[in-house]
């Protein structure tokens, strides 16, 4: 059964994946289809992001009022839609409109990392099992440029597009058949009691499943005394981790080229050592979560990463030099997403499990204008493109790494409920 979850999740996530990366690998053709300027096409892109952002607010409240399992129906059924939809847009408004539901799918890793928390229990390799899964990221990212460069000449972007939409309702047919989590099954179990008046009955049953409290969580909830530290600090790291993203993967040809002098034979070659980078980067961060703790392991490697991000900015400018290190950096820059994603749903109590990973995860489109903004703003002002990047990218990188000291410490051998909210944030 664990297989098959994990199968489903990590196709689900590949899939949602494919659909948020293809809107920036199409973004030129589709300009070029509509006649927009490149001023035009970055405002779309940013308000794109911005309703990212509104769209993925719901799914935290989903979450946990809903379920885990329909949660992953209805965030892979989003994805599809939405490449459907993109598929017959006809301006700037409705392609707005339309790929802001890629919300949806960018936010099927909360639900991922939320619902596997959840089923696989006390296996003390669920970190590694789980790295496998979000390992989907890089998987998606190369699948949409590879069917890209095989199909647009072929059938265009709105093809490309419609394409997209048929292996995510697949997925969504397979998720019909998963169960629902355990933990959420007590959870409603709990909640059907207390409707019903037996108070003893709902007492009894959260006692046996470690639930200190059954109610649906709010925001509010996340940001009580004995989490607010917790969420802050860990919103702060997702914000921060985001802007060095933003400038040292999304942006990452131009930094290299403007800022390092490196030539590239073709733009593929950067994309390949992106994904691999992160993918290895992925396996090895969930396995030595394992180990050595989650909460450790993702300080660590920002803090490394951003120190081989400085390194590669500010040392010589030979390709010899510059690729190893930059494939070095994003190995620590993405992997430890694996371990991330896994100790937020770790770290919050059953009754927020959605909310309060999704109050922190949602800060990464946020993270990932402010990482724009800086770097245009400090481009403007006359910096050069590696100072730019240092303050944008390696000082974001390595803030995050920080901002992830003012979390909690959670115990990784209990797979249920954490202690009490009293417990230490530091």
């Amino acid at each position: 059964m664990i297989r098959r979850v994990s199968l489903v999740c990590f196709l689900a996530w590949v899939f949602s994946v494919f659909d948020h990366t293809l809107f920036g690998t199409l973004l030129p053709q589709i300009a070029a289809d509509f006649g927009w300027s490149s001023a035009e096409s970055t405002a779309v892109a940013t308000w794109v992001t911005a309703g990212t952002f509104v769209v993925s607010l719901a799914v935290g409240p989903m979450l946990d009022r809903l379920g885990r399992k329909p949660s992953l129906m209805i965030t892979t059924a989003g994805a599809a839609l939405t490449s459907g939809f993109s598929a017959i847009t006809g301006g700037k408004f409705s392609m707005i409109l339309v790929r802001s539901f890629s919300g949806l799918g960018y936010s099927e890793e909360v639900v991922n990392s939320v619902y596997l928390n959840e089923v696989y229990g006390r296996n003390g390799k669920r970190g590694f099992m789980y790295s496998f899964v979000q390992s989907g990221w890089p998987v998606g990212a190369m699948l949409g440029a590879a069917l890209t460069a095989a199909f647009l000449p072929l059938i265009g972007w709105r093809g490309v597009f419609l394409f997209a939409t048929f292996p995510a309702i697949v997925i969504v047919l397979l998720a019909r058949r998963l169960p629902e989590s355990p933990v959420f099954v007590n959870l409603r179990h709990i909640r059907k009691l207390r409707r019903e008046g037996r108070v003893s009955d709902a007492d009894e049953v959260a006692a046996a499943a470690g639930i200190d409290d059954e109610r649906a969580g709010t925001v509010r909830d996340v940001f009580a005394p004995g989490l607010r530290m917790h969420t802050i600090s860990l919103s702060l790291a997702w914000l921060l981790n985001w802007m060095a993203i933003q400038v040292f993967s999304v942006l990452g040809t131009t930094v290299l080229t403007e800022g390092k002098g490196v030539s590239f034979d073709s733009a593929l070659l950067v994309l390949i050592l992106a994904n691999a980078a992160g993918f290895t980067g992925y396996l090895f961060h969930g396995y030595l979560g394992d180990r050595v703790g989650r909460r450790n392991t993702i300080i660590i490697g920002w803090l490394i990463g951003g120190v081989v991000m400085t390194v590669m900015l500010f040392g010589p400018d030979s390709s010899g030099f510059v690729i190893p290190l930059y494939a070095l950096g994003l190995f620590f820059l993405t992997g430890p997403y694996a371990a991330l994603l896994f100790y937020m749903g770790e770290s919050f109590p059953a009754h927020v499990r959605g909310i309060g990973p999704n109050t922190a995860h949602i800060m990464g489109p946020i993270g990932a204008i402010v990482g724009s903004a800086v770097l245009t703003v400090l481009i403007g002002a006359g910096l050069s493109m590696t100072i730019a990047a240092f303050c944008a990218g390696s000082l974001g990188l390595i803030g995050s790494g920080i901002a992830m000291l003012g979390t909690r410490k959670v115990d990784q051998n209990t797979a249920g409920e954490l202690p009490s909210l009293t417990t230490t944030t530091s």
